[in-house]
This record gives C-alpha cells, structure tokens and sequence, in this order.
C-alpha cells in the first residue's frame, strides 16, 4: 500500500496531498476584499508556501486551475501569473470564470506538482 501525507489536515479539508510523488494542491485564495492582482500574489505564496512544506517548488507544477469570480480580471491575473512563474517550467493550465466562496474572493488558484 502507498503512503499518503496530509499537509496542514484540518476538519474538512487538507491544504495538501502528498501520493505516488505528486502534491494536490488545495485551492488558495487571497485575503477577501482584495484586488484580483493582490489576491494573486497572495494565492501564489502559498502555492509556494505548501510546495515547499510537501518538497518541492514551482519549478515542479505539472498543472494550475485559475478561478476567477469575473473573466474580466483575466489580464490583471496573468500580470501577476507571468511574473510569477518561472520560465521554460510553465504547468498545463486552464482559466475559468465560477462562483466563489465568498463574493469578496476574486480568484483561485489550484496546482499539483511533482516531488
């Protein structure tokens, strides 16, 4: 039987997965009230944050699904992604627009990685 690590376990749901030498993410998402840009920074820390807790970085994402409340943010999104990710280790990803948790959060973001 594989071994699965849970990272930062809570009552509902762990931040992350550790199986077979992938890490699944949770979603992140950026302080409520924020601007989109802001909200992405944020949520990209702790995409980095956890990575590093499970051992790995971004270097490492195999895929990223980007949430945002309003299509509209997708430029001001992708700034902020652009900058952040490194070059030549871009991820398979997908944008889409959905509902989130709370009127006040404007984008998600959902990695997995390799170890």
């Amino acid at each position: 039987m594989t071994r699965i690590e849970r990272i930062e376990c809570g009552p509902r749901m762990s931040m992350g997965v550790v199986h077979n030498g992938i890490v699944y993410l949770a979603g992140q998402v950026g302080q409520a009230g924020d601007d989109v840009a802001q909200q992405t920074r944020t949520a990209l820390a702790e995409v980095d944050r956890l990575l590093a807790e499970a051992g790995t970085d971004r270097t490492r994402m195999l895929t990223a699904q980007i949430w945002l409340a309003d299509m509209a943010d997708f430029a001001e999104m992708n700034a902020v992604w652009d900058a952040w990710v490194p070059q030549g280790h871009c991820p398979a990803r997908a944008t889409g627009e959905s509902r989130l948790a709370t009127p006040d959060y404007r984008v998600e973001v959902i990695v997995t990685a390799a170890l």
